[in-house]
């Protein structure tokens, strides 16, 4: 496997020969609190902006994020400027030249992130025969959820049981990976990120930023659905004490 791919494929799930099916017994995880829990939960924006530097810095080298667009940045608390700075830093298809060939351009807001590989067959043949998952909805589809990519992230370091012998080389355990190991190697370290705001990158602080950032980036719309529910409570409530008030008056004269 080449470095970019042992550094950077962040949660490498799908590989019949190295990781068994996602129904296989894995460890339960741990539930941590998040932020954006609850009918009046909301994202740690600071740490989604580290998760996404993690993101970009480490995970995007494997996997893609499709359903995103550069522009969708904006509503981390990014500026335009600063929006369209991380745009222009990378290259996407940009048709082809007079000869025919393909070439590239810098890439826009309007772009979409920018895919690590050309093909599938371009993925696999770097990652070891698998096409690393796209990360869109990760946090959504992914068995175990939030908590369980948090502890997967941080689960390499647990203690195999007794007599564990890899299933084949190149394998590493982990609790919380379907069947209790995955092939690729500990995708976080200490340092490995810089963060901007001073923030310590040590290994546990990385994972939570990039979880809290991949929970993001598949709940796009939460606080504005957060934010309609409370305004739908507070007109019921309004119309509840309303009908009960006109109920009162009306019938007042009735004995």
């Amino acid at each position: 496997m080449r470095p970019t791919a042992r550094l950077a494929a962040l949660l490498f799930l799908a590989s019949p020969a190295a990781v068994h099916a996602q129904s296989a017994p894995y460890a339960a995880p741990r539930h941590l609190h998040w932020g954006f829990e609850g009918p009046l939960g909301h994202f740690d924006m600071a740490s989604v902006q580290r998760g996404y530097a993690v993101y970009a810095q480490v995970c995007s080298a494997c996997h893609a994020m499709n359903a995103l667009t550069y522009g969708d940045l904006a509503a981390l608390g990014l500026t335009d400027e600063q929006v369209r700075q991380i745009a222009a830093g990378q290259r996407v298809p940009g048709g082809t030249d007079d000869q025919g060939r393909p070439v590239t351009r810098p890439a826009t807001a309007a772009d979409h992130f920018r895919a690590p590989f050309a093909s599938p067959q371009a993925a696999a043949a770097a990652n070891g025969g698998a096409v690393p998952p796209d990360q869109s909805r990760l946090a959504l589809v992914y068995p175990g959820g939030p908590d369980r990519i948090y502890a997967l992230l941080t689960g390499y370091g647990a203690q195999p049981p007794a007599g564990y012998r890899p299933s084949h080389p190149g394998a590493f355990y982990n609790p919380y990976a379907a069947n209790a190991e995955i092939s690729m190697p500990p995708p976080l370290h200490d340092g490995q990120v810089a963060f901007t705001d001073g923030t310590a990158a040590t290994t546990a602080q990385e994972a939570r930023d990039v979880t809290n950032f991949l929970a993001w980036a598949a709940y796009p719309h939460l606080a504005e659905r957060h934010r309609l529910g409370v305004q739908v409570t507070l007109y019921l409530l309004f119309l509840a004490v309303l009908t009960f008030v006109l109920k009162r008056r009306i019938w007042s004269n009735v004995h």
